[in-house]
């Protein structure tokens, strides 16, 4: 996994090898944007170097990740081998599959009619 002689990583690098991103380019541009913490302190450098021990905060989706680095990489390898690089610290829970998204919900007639609706208003509209 890792070399004695290597001690400190890019810290984009390091998230491309523990597939965080599917990419670097998208790595360094988070990491960029002024979204990374390196234990509780700002990174806005992809080349800021990372070591192990280190506690990554950084948003991924709707999840907010929180990592400790156990592991540096030589190279990005299957998954398995990624998953031991790092120790997820605070794990994003999943949705509960009966919640329904905000959008679906709407008050009865608000917003655009449905086909049914658009339907019967065709219906009045062709006996007048």
């Amino acid at each position: 996994m890792s070399n004695e002689t290597q001690e400190k990583l890019r810290v984009d690098k390091w998230l491309w090898y523990a597939r965080f991103f599917k990419t670097r380019t998208l790595a360094a541009t988070m990491v960029s944007g002024g979204h990374m913490r390196i234990n509780r302190q700002p990174a806005r450098k992809p080349g800021t170097t990372v070591k192990v021990g280190d506690i990554l905060t950084f948003p991924q989706g709707p999840h907010i990740r929180v990592i400790e680095i156990v592991a540096l990489a030589d190279r990005r390898g299957p998954a398995p081998e990624a998953q031991q690089l790092y120790e997820d610290l605070d794990p994003p829970q999943p949705k509960p599959k009966n919640e329904t998204p905000e959008a679906a919900l709407r008050e009865k007639g608000a917003g655009r009619p449905t086909k049914k609706e658009r339907r019967e208003t065709d219906r009045l509209k062709s006996v007048f």
